[in-house]
């Protein structure tokens, strides 16, 4: 696997219903919840897309693409995969891979994008995720595009759940034991944007 064959994708397309509105625009600190993000990945990709049903602002980075989910009406992260693989088909990319990463987990360290790029080059498994102690994180992931046709099947036949899909097809675990309890500190809801905040101060 080439490193250049890897598309950098944000997922961000979800309703944010305990949050209340839309939390990718949350401010923390100077910075949205989604420029967080992309801005802690952008150096690690050629390319990034935000998949988002909200207008997002990227006009200033040429590198960074937005697109709608695919399949309308909110139904979580594995039709936000499939939008980034179509894309990727539709405008002619040469990427066989994207690494999917969440736009509500600001803390995440650097170090875990280097561990989704460079996953073992050996194996044979087609999906890749982060776990730490005994949770496996499946947006921190590496999806191959050979599992676009398989993926599409399975979404039209109703499968919404990552972890349902991804026991199916059978993934690879990146084992994470560095100690930075706020890797995975996700922001939920208005008061965990509050103790966020409070963690930058």
């Amino acid at each position: 696997m080439s490193e250049n064959n890897i598309l950098g994708v944000v997922l961000a397309g979800g309703k944010s219903k305990r949050f209340g509105d839309d939390k990718t625009t949350a401010k923390l600190g100077n910075k949205t919840l989604l420029n967080h993000t992309i801005e802690k990945i952008e150096q690690s990709f050629h390319e990034i897309l935000i998949i988002s049903n909200n207008e997002t602002n990227v006009s200033n980075k040429k590198n960074v693409f937005s697109t709608k989910d695919l399949i309308e009406g909110h139904l979580g992260p594995l039709v936000g995969v499939l939008s980034a693989m179509e894309w990727i088909k539709k405008n002619n990319k040469n990427y066989n891979w994207i690494a999917t990463f969440p736009c509500d987990t600001p803390f995440f360290d650097q170090n875990l994008i280097d561990k989704i790029k460079k996953c073992p080059k050996n194996s044979s498994k087609k999906l890749f995720f982060l776990k730490s102690g005994t949770r496996r994180h499946n947006i921190f992931g590496l999806w191959s595009l050979e599992l676009k046709e398989i993926l599409l099947e399975d979404i039209n036949k109703g499968q919404r759940k990552v972890e349902e899909w991804a026991n199916k097809i059978g993934s690879e675990i990146i084992e994470i034991n560095d100690g930075n309890d706020n890797n995975f500190l996700n922001i939920n809801t208005k008061e965990d944007l509050e103790k966020a905040k409070k963690k930058i101060k």
